[in-house]
């Protein structure tokens, strides 16, 4: 089953109709989230909160809505992402730069690090062919969607491990558990997860 709602809603929600914009973007949110706790890393939270992040980009999408000129879902979703990386950015300036943290402690929120590669490369809006944009797009929001049923502590186990390409010790020392507790987290997680999508 597609991710992508049906035409008729997304000509609607681009056209200015609040109602169908509001039900495209709360469709949007599991995968946001996962964009911002992404960027958002376990020293910043302390400071930001992600929905917090999601609630701005859903107003300025809603108060920018006219500037977009795509024809397509893929290309809104692109162009919401930019937005809420946008905002990212803005936090991540004021509540990290500020901190005059060292350029190694920086170096999780950038892009060139490895955990930035493999996220990058589940989301869509970086592809070479709208075919694979589609694609691409339809499985990070499934993924992102799944991984929100699972409960939040192996949500944020899988999350550490397989999309920020923390170790075991990095991801027990940031959740504050034993590494054996962190390793049965991920396994239960990967099979909840497993399971969920064979149903789907």
């Amino acid at each position: 089953m597609s991710l992508f709602t049906n035409p008729q809603l997304f000509q609607r929600a681009i056209e200015g109709e609040s109602e169908a914009l509001g039900e495209l973007l709360e469709k949007y949110r599991p995968f946001l989230r996962l964009l911002a706790e992404r960027r958002l890393d376990h020293r910043v939270k302390n400071r930001v909160d992600a929905s917090d992040v999601i609630q701005l980009t859903f107003l300025d999408v809603q108060r920018d809505l006219k500037q977009f000129q795509g024809k397509q879902e893929p290309e809104l979703i692109g162009w919401i992402k930019k937005i809420l990386e946008n905002n990212l950015n803005q936090m991540v300036r004021r509540h990290v730069a500020t901190q005059k943290r060292s350029a190694m402690k920086e170096n999780r929120l950038d892009n060139s690090t490895a955990s930035g590669r493999v996220m990058r490369n589940q989301l869509p809006g970086e592809f070479s062919s709208p075919s694979q944009r589609v694609m691409r797009g339809e499985a990070a929001l499934r993924l992102a969607k799944e991984l929100d049923k699972l409960p939040t502590s192996q949500h944020h186990a899988l999350r550490l491990r397989y999309l920020e390409g923390y170790s075991l010790a990095e991801i027990a020392q940031a959740m504050e558990k034993s590494q054996l507790a962190v390793a049965g987290l991920l396994k239960r997680g990967l099979q909840n997860l497993r399971k969920q999508f064979s149903e789907i």
